[in-house]
């Protein structure tokens, strides 16, 4: 650190340690600096997955996700749970959906992180992919929104052949949700050519209208802005 020019006291050393947090913020401006950086501040590797977290906690572009507390969950359906809030706000949107003469139905909604490890890695196995191929349609252990409690698969009961497939867009069920389902606070998480990296996904649909849910979605949020 530079000398401090005797009469300035304090004042001296404020100015110089300023003048030294501002070139060390500069230099990790660089490139040179954040590329060489990057690898030494990401997480470690992830047991099981022949892959690491990125600097901004992604693996194989899925973020992490907490898992929701149980006393947060309720029945939507038999064997089904979502977060109380985003229950409330899907069972209004099926209701709605069903006035206006489309059957839209709910597939799958709240995961463990343990089911979450067991369809991951079971179906990898059973399809013979590698970890990469499998995250490109199912997030691993601890990286799905399904485990927040907040996320939902949502299908057309009147055309199952389409469910959890790109050809549910073709569906009445997909076009009314195109133009409803924000009024109830759910959005696409993983349209087309999303910066995720994510497969599409017309089924996969995530509550947003709290607070709270906000909050655990705003890494994905900020990344599609």
């Amino acid at each position: 650190m530079p000398s401090v020019p005797k009469g300035h006291g304090l004042r001296g050393i404020l100015l110089v340690v300023g003048g030294a947090l501002v070139a060390v913020i500069g230099a990790l401006q660089l490139p040179m600096v954040r590329t060489w950086l990057a690898p030494q501040l990401a997480p470690g590797p992830v047991a099981g997955l022949d892959a690491r977290q990125s600097p901004d906690g992604r693996l194989l572009g899925h973020f992490p996700y907490p898992e929701a507390d149980p006393e947060l969950l309720v029945s939507v359906e038999p064997g089904l749970q979502l977060h109380r809030d985003a229950a409330t706000a899907l069972t209004s949107m099926l209701r709605a959906a069903e006035d206006d003469g489309v059957s839209l139905s709910l597939l799958s909604a709240f995961r463990s992180k343990e089911l979450q490890k067991d369809i991951f890695f079971g179906v990898k196995a059973e399809r013979n992919q590698n970890a990469r191929e499998r995250a490109e349609v199912s997030a691993p252990p601890g990286f799905s929104e399904h485990s927040t409690g907040y996320a939902v698969d949502l299908g057309d009961g009147r055309l199952p052949q389409t469910n959890l497939s790109p050809r549910f867009e073709e569906t009445p069920a997909f076009r009314w949700l195109e133009q409803n389902a924000a009024r109830y606070h759910f959005t696409l998480s993983f349209p087309r050519d999303n910066p995720q990296g994510v497969s599409y996904e017309p089924w996969h649909w995530r509550f947003e209208g709290t607070a709270e849910a906000l909050q655990v979605f705003e890494p994905a949020q900020q990344l599609s802005r």
